[in-house]
């Protein structure tokens, strides 16, 4: 390994070959402001465009400053980063910045979030001496979960490379030319016109507020206050370790017994848990995978459980459709069996029943309003709120909920294993239905439940369990980018497999765009896994067909897993749809 030595703001350090200005600095502890940068090494995420110049440092022997974050290093290489002429010119650029940014930062979305605005605050911008035409562009509210707002757009071009490069979507570009350069879809068609997965990873890496969420709060609070509506709320596994965050805890602090009460008091009707649903899933996609691998069926048996990955498939893998499986998503079979099963049991009119899902997806938003996911013309689920959209509710609601007492979730539909709780991180959902599978086609107790072969941040994982006189073999993937390697892998023949787990989001939903901002620290999604999978470990029952609950919604409804009611309610099918 070759390394360079050079000397930064009198402080020598030595790096290897190949790494930045900004690198060497970090390693010095020396702060260099960036906007435009982000560097996710776990997603293998770089954003080197050196659009923004925020991070420009004095190099001596040098007439221009130099982007820290792209210029590489060279040996014997001095480096000033607090020269008054950086300084300056840091401080001019956010001015300039500034002066075609909208001045709405009390109402706008990424207020007290917003990266632009830390940044000028920390290099003391106190006045815009700069005037001018300002760019304006029609906001894009096309589609049910994100929202484009370009007058906000910074150029920093972090959208652009996790859609092209991370998620292999290809759907945002750089536009024009100068003062009329953007970044967007391709002949500015809306997003909803696009092969926009609606995975929000653009809405998460944004700086600023020009990407964000299509709100739904003040939908669920008209609904709340219809006395005519019963509104239940049902919770994602991955939002009960991030919620917190949104009230100053720590990443993957476990906050369930709070969020339950939380969502009491702010008027809901009923409080269950999608990890219930995550069971049913299991025993649905664990008997589909059982009667393929029995039967000759279609293999590998791939997930279904994200809706962005679903609809990456659809656009980019129309050939492979009938490998997915066929089961709805967790808050999709909850709200099929609630606007039924629950629905009978509380004696109320189905059209009455309000069913509001709180996700750490964008996704999510756009999957409830697919019209093959409901029954009756009734769609399963009526409205998705992000982790995020549930602290503002909370706060809005002026909830001290740091301090607020546990509480359970309500019952029959409340009730979860720990193979639910782990479907919210990558790998969760293969290693649920394995714990499922494997005991029904051995007949024998499977005494150690934990397949750590399958978590973890790696991009691409792969296990070989041993299933009677069959060695399964297992692939998990996070992130769209690794997905499409792993199916052009499939399609060319070059891998084998028996059951795939695909999740659009770095680390699977912990990660979800829907789910608090981590401002490029990766760590907090690593701590939000570990503390599903200590929940996980916490409970009782750790296998998905050992729910009673479960079991009672078979024998009281649905009859057989895999069963034809089963199907009419808790099973879907795919589209293809254009590449645009």
């Amino acid at each position: 390994m070759e390394m360079v030595t050079l000397t930064i703001n009198r402080q020598k350090v030595q790096v290897e070959k190949g790494s930045t200005i900004l690198d060497a600095a970090r390693k010095l502890n020396i702060n260099i402001p960036t906007l435009c940068h982000l560097d996710l090494h776990d997603i293998k995420f770089v954003n080197k465009s050196a659009s923004c110049r925020v991070c420009v440092v004095q190099v001596k022997g040098r007439r221009n400053l130099a982007p820290a974050c792209s210029t590489p290093v060279d040996e014997g290489m001095v480096v000033t980063t607090n020269s008054v002429r950086a300084m300056k010119s840091r401080r001019t650029v956010v001015e300039l910045l500034l002066s075609d940014h909208p001045k709405d930062c009390l109402s706008c979305v990424k207020n007290k979030e917003c990266e632009l605005q830390d940044l000028a605050a920390e290099l003391n911008v106190r006045d815009i001496p700069f005037e001018g035409e300002m760019s304006t562009y029609r906001k894009d509210v096309s589609s049910h979960s994100i929202v484009r707002d370009l007058d906000k757009c910074v150029l920093c071009r972090r959208c652009e490379t996790m859609c092209n490069e991370v998620q292999t979507v290809n759907v945002l570009s750089g536009v024009g030319r100068g003062f009329e350069t953007v970044v967007g879809p391709a002949y500015d068609l809306p997003m909803h016109e696009t092969t926009c997965t609606f995975c929000g990873q653009c809405v998460a890496v944004c700086p600023v507020g020009a990407l964000a969420e299509a709100n739904n709060v003040q939908k669920v609070w008209k609904a709340i206050q219809n006395k005519n509506k019963v509104v239940i709320v049902q919770t994602a596994p991955a939002v009960r370790v991030a919620l917190g965050e949104e009230f100053g805890m720590a990443p993957g602090t476990q906050v369930t017994g709070k969020m339950v009460k939380a969502l009491r008091e702010i008027g809901f009707d009923k409080v269950f848990d999608t990890d219930f649903a995550a069971d049913l899933t299991i025993i649905e996609e664990a008997s589909e995978f059982v009667h393929r691998l029995e039967h000759g069926g279609k293999l590998p048996i791939l997930t279904s459980c994200c809706p962005g990955w679903v609809k990456f498939f659809e656009h980019q893998f129309p050939d492979m459709l009938d490998i997915p499986s066929s089961c709805k998503s967790p808050h999709e079979m909850f709200g099929a069996v609630a606007k039924t099963y629950l629905a009978e049991k509380m004696g109320v009119d189905p059209e009455n029943m309000v069913v509001v899902s709180v996700m750490p997806c964008l996704a999510k938003k756009y999957e409830a309003a697919r019209p093959e996911l409901g029954n009756d013309n009734m769609r399963d689920v009526d409205f998705v709120i992000s982790t995020r959209e549930l602290g503002q509710m909370l706060k809005e609601a002026t909830i001290d909920f740091a301090n607020l007492e546990d509480s359970d979730f309500d019952n029959p539909l409340g009730e979860s294993t720990g193979a639910s709780v782990i479907f919210g991180a990558s790998g969760g959902v293969i290693e649920a239905a394995l714990r499922t599978a494997y005991e029904w086609l051995t007949k024998e107790t499977l005494e150690k439940v934990d397949f750590e072969d399958l978590r973890g941040m790696q991009g691409i994982k792969e296990a070989t369990v041993k299933v009677n006189d069959t060695d399964v073999k297992i692939a998990v993937a996070h992130g769209l980018g690794n997905a499409r390697k792993l199916l052009e892998d499939i399609r060319d023949g070059k891998a084998e497999y028996h059951a795939i787990e695909i999740m659009a989001c770095p680390g699977g939903c912990i990660g979800g765009g829907g789910q608090p901002y981590h401002h490029g620290d990766l760590n907090i999604l690593k701590e939000r896994a570990k503390g599903l999978y200590q929940e996980d470990k916490d409970k009782t029952l750790r296998k998905s067909h050992e729910n009673p609950y479960v079991k009672s919604l078979y024998e009281e409804f649905l009859g057989e897993p895999y069963g034809e009611k089963a199907h009419k309610l808790l099973h879907t099918h795919y589209v293809k749809r254009d590449m645009i």
